[in-house]
């Protein structure tokens, strides 16, 4: 594998999206926002009327990354990680955000009441932090704030570096 695969995490709202895609211009990788890959291929087993939100087939989502995993270069864009395999991945970067910015970008979303408390509730909690260490060795998971413009320049020069790095001592 010439190219690291990345996965970016954490709550809705975090800036994964924003920060996946500026990656994926300024180095060339290929990104996945795996809520869209589902949303191309149906990729769902349900539907929580309580949050609003489709239920992943998580399965079918792990199949259809498969191959593209393997090649490598991937930066992979999710809330959760404890489905993918362990070995894709060889950074995990976990998102955060001030819970009032958070609040904020929520519900500029539109999110209903109790989805915006249970996602904020989430970031006040480290969920996805705690869940990635759960899933990856510690060692490879990092914390990245979110909350402003310039934390996410700084974000993109930390993880563009570590790119470099990964591909020196690999190739």
């Amino acid at each position: 594998m010439r190219l690291p695969n990345i996965l970016l995490t954490g709550t809705p709202g975090v800036g994964k999206t924003t920060l996946g895609k500026e990656l994926a211009s300024r180095t060339g990788l290929k990104y996945v926002n795996v809520g869209d890959l589902a949303q191309e291929g149906q990729l769902y087993d349900g539907f929580d009327e309580e949050y609003e939100y489709p239920i992943l087939d998580e399965a079918r989502v792990a199949d259809e990354l498969e191959n593209k995993m393997k090649e490598g270069g991937v930066i992979v864009d999710y809330h959760g990680c404890d489905f993918f395999p362990e070995q894709w991945f060889h950074v995990v970067f976990v998102l955060q955000t001030d819970n009032s910015v958070l609040y904020t970008r929520l519900e500029k979303r539109h999110y209903s009441v109790k989805k915006l408390q249970h996602n904020v509730q989430c970031e006040i909690f480290q969920i996805l932090y705690e869940e990635a260490m759960a899933s990856y060795k510690p060692e490879i998971v990092h914390w990245l704030p979110s909350n402003v413009p310039e934390e996410l320049k700084s974000n993109l020069d930390q993880v563009i570096k570590w790119i470099e790095e990964w591909i020196k001592d690999n190739n």
